[in-house]
């Protein structure tokens, strides 16, 4: 099963070959940005409607804010590239310039972005789908799990082979949405433009009457919204290594590939929006002379009423454009699948999150930090039954929050630059990165902070708790791992301690080959003394054991202890501890274990000697060894698979 759905795996000197052109690292560290297309402009006129019609006519400004921070983020993230080209974008530039409790608060909002970009997107993408197919809808939350689960059973087969699967869909989408646009724009110009379902419904505004604070609040509320374009973007600097040499050039290429695409599609979407005469509310009981049931028929998404209004309803290209815009959404999720992975192996190799996720699985991929995104994000996806709104309100906190530690850590980067420069015209360049980058910085903290405030009480305030947890959690870790190698550390003039005596004890309940092998192997390591321990649960079998003991004359003496409550670990501790004469005595306990061929056969084999060896973990100068005897069903599985 592993290899039908994984493959086959790689060699560890193949990770060569996994590497990216330009042409299929945009789909896999973009889709991301690319895939905001489809709701950011969604975003922006579901908050303004809020207020009613009236307020529609600020879309242009706030979609102009959206266009300048994605271009001026781009910028900034194209010099992290050129500067830290080692893959650790943000986290790296931040821990280096501002200190490690800063990285950490970084890496620890990434992680929370990358979980929210893999809920969000998927959910998305499965109201992209409802839209076309209402029916749906009872599903949502059983089939956003099973997207989840399709996605990282690609990611799991590689990166390079995931981004050749994403890759058609990818590109359909942009190709599908420049159609879209331009035949919409031309239509326009020829003074037929074409006109959304919900043009000729009115809207029923929560907020009537707004105050000067008030409309302030709902513009901020629907830019930070519509920021939601920006998730992804630092994707690429953390998977630099990733790419073909050169790679810094190639990536860096590729970000501005991305950028290009993005800003022309949302702005271009957005137009087309506003054309249309588009409205979007949450609920379909706000719109006027809406016919049907409000409570439980939802509203098309934007993207959905563009393409029937340029294409014609239920047409071929307007389920293409439904299709290409659900599997974008959809795999959107893989710009998460790349850059969590990542993340997680470098913190990893700090020794900030558990070891296990810098290891690569079978097919070169970090298969351990794809299978806990996954369990993250479909967790999520279930707590908050795959709502898009409701969901959207924990996202981009995390990424607002590496941004803009980043760009400043990226200007305190340059001030070190700057002071080993040795020409004027080195000094030049890099005063303009600093300048690009002290921009960023001051742009992207104003946004936080908008956004913050705009979305704390909509569900945000999670996030604000989530990241400062995992940064209590991350320390944790790295104490622990600091105390343990401290503690393991062996000084140069220590040479050990060898014992003065090893006390062998094999434990037995019933004589039978597996026995006779422990008794035998414990022999050949010639301790000081070797006794045989039985604990007595039933009288007449400790009766049997020791008649045949006797009768088959076994060398080695027959301990039995007495355990009145049936118990196996505590007599044998009690014991244990009893055995040891001296300080610098040790206990050598053998284990018996018959090995069966089938997984479930394992359930009715070795269970109390599974919770000893646990138990004995914990007792100091007690040694296990399990001595494995191998039925024939395990035997003639090794001789079925070599075969």
């Amino acid at each position: 099963m592993k290899r039908l759905v994984v493959g086959r795996p790689f060699r560890s000197d193949s990770l060569g070959h996994t590497l990216l052109s330009k042409r299929i690292a945009l789909p896999v560290f973009a889709s991301d940005p690319l895939s905001s297309v489809a709701y950011a402009t969604q975003e922006i006129l579901l908050i303004l409607t809020l207020g009613g019609l009236a307020y529609m006519h600020l879309t242009p400004y706030i979609a102009a804010g959206v266009v300048v921070l994605l271009a001026v983020v781009v910028l900034s993230y194209r010099q992290v590239v050129k500067a830290y080209p080692s893959g650790g974008g943000s986290y790296e530039v931040v821990s280096k310039n501002l200190g490690p409790f800063a990285g950490l608060v970084v890496a620890a909002a990434l992680m929370v972005d990358y979980v929210m970009t893999v809920a969000v997107s998927v959910a998305a993408g499965v109201d992209n789908i409802i839209s076309a197919i209402p029916e749906l809808n009872a599903y949502r939350v059983a089939i956003n799990v099973g997207f989840i689960v399709v996605l990282t059973a690609m990611n799991l087969r590689g990166v390079r082979e995931s981004g050749r699967a994403f890759a058609i869909p990818t590109y359909a989408f942009i190709a599908g949405v420049y159609l879209m646009v331009a035949l919409g724009l031309f239509r326009a110009v020829l003074g037929h433009p074409p006109v959304a379902e919900s043009a000729h419904y009115g809207v029923r505004a929560e907020q009537v009457g707004l105050t000067t604070l008030a409309l302030v609040l709902l513009i901020l509320r629907a830019f930070s919204s519509g920021c939601t374009a920006l998730t992804g973007v630092e994707a690429i600097s953390n998977g630099v290594p990733a790419f073909r040499k050169p790679k810094a050039l190639n990536a860096a290429r590729t970000m501005t590939a991305m950028g290009i695409l993005a800003t022309t599609m949302f702005a271009g979407v957005t137009a087309l929006a506003l054309i249309a005469k588009t409205r979007v509310v949450e609920n379909t009981c706000d719109l006027v002379g809406f016919q049907g049931d409000c409570t439980t028929e939802p509203q098309r998404t934007v993207i959905a009423q563009l393409a029937a209004a340029v294409f014609g309803n239920n047409s071929i290209l307007f389920f293409f454009i439904q299709a290409a815009t659900a599997l974008i959404l959809i795999l959107a999720a893989n710009t998460a699948y790349n850059g969590f992975p990542l993340l997680a192996s470098i913190l990893a190799q700090d020794r900030y999150l558990p070891r296990q996720l810098q290891n690569r699985g079978d097919r070169l991929a970090y298969s351990n930090g794809i299978i806990l995104l996954a369990v993250v994000a479909g967790g999520l996806i279930y707590a908050f039954d795959g709502s898009v709104t409701r969901l959207i309100q924990l996202y981009i906190m995390g990424v607002f929050t590496s941004f803009t530690l980043c760009q400043a850590g990226m200007v305190r980067h340059w001030n070190t630059a700057l002071r080993h420069a040795d020409t004027a015209a080195d000094r030049r360049k890099i005063k303009g990165a600093r300048a690009v980058n002290a921009f960023g910085a001051v742009l992207t903290g104003l946004v936080l902070v908008v956004v913050m405030i705009t979305k704390f009480t909509h569900g945000a305030y999670l996030v604000v708790i989530a990241i400062p947890v995992l940064c209590v959690v991350m320390q944790s870790i790295y104490r622990h791992y600091a105390s343990v190698r401290e503690e393991l550390q062996v000084d140069a003039d220590d040479e050990g301690t060898l014992p003065s005596r090893v006390h062998a004890v094999v434990l037995v309940s019933g004589w039978n080959k597996a026995t006779q092998r422990a008794v035998l192997f414990a022999r050949a390591t010639k301790p000081h003394t070797l006794t045989a321990l039985t604990v007595n649960i039933s009288d007449s079998d400790t009766r049997a054991l020791h008649r045949e003991w006797e009768n088959l004359d076994v060398d080695v003496p027959l301990k039995v202890v007495e355990s009145p409550y049936r118990e196996i670990t505590r007599p044998v501790l009690q014991y244990l501890k009893r055995a040891r004469q001296g300080p610098r005595d040790v206990v050598c306990v053998y284990i018996p274990e018959t090995v069966v061929g089938r997984s479930w056969q394992n359930l009715l084999h070795n269970q109390s000697s599974l919770r000893l060896k646990a138990r004995l973990l914990f007792e100091p100068d007690v040694m296990v060894t399990s001595v494995p005897y191998q039925l024939h069903t395990a035997t003639h599985r090794d001789l079925t698979a070599a075969g």
